[in-house]
């Protein structure tokens, strides 16, 4: 088994102490020209957690650990695991909700209560 770095060990320890589910944390660090890329994978309902109102969450995340990276002069970034499968079956269930209660969400591109609902937020 490889050797966990400082900034995965971060990732990991923050993102525990986030979830419901920590036992499903997990991360994998690849290395290349453009620097170091360490992909978060979750549970699925731990996402709305990770991302938070907005990306805030994943946001500061980020910020944190480029931050965490620049001690060791390295270029990190997060990219956080969403698998194809659950994006569609989100987006289908937003589709079939819109269509069952037009008028209950907001402009396209608009976050209202209902998408923050479905996101478990």
């Amino acid at each position: 088994m490889a050797e966990v770095q400082k900034d995965q060990e971060f990732v990991e320890s923050i993102v525990k102490a986030l979830v419901n589910h920590p036992e499903d944390v997990r991360t994998e660090r690849t290395v290349d020209d453009r620097g170091v890329l360490i992909t978060l994978h979750i549970n699925q309902d731990d996402m709305g957690y990770i991302i938070g109102r907005q990306g805030q969450t994943a946001r500061a995340l980020r910020i944190l650990l480029k931050t965490v990276g620049a001690k060791d002069n390295a270029r990190v970034n997060l990219k956080i695991f969403e698998p194809e499968e659950s994006r569609r079956e989100h987006h289908e269930k937003k589709a079939s909700t819109r269509s069952e209660d037009k008028g209950s969400h907001g402009e396209a591109g608009v976050v209202t209560d209902q998408d923050l609902a479905d996101l478990g937020i």
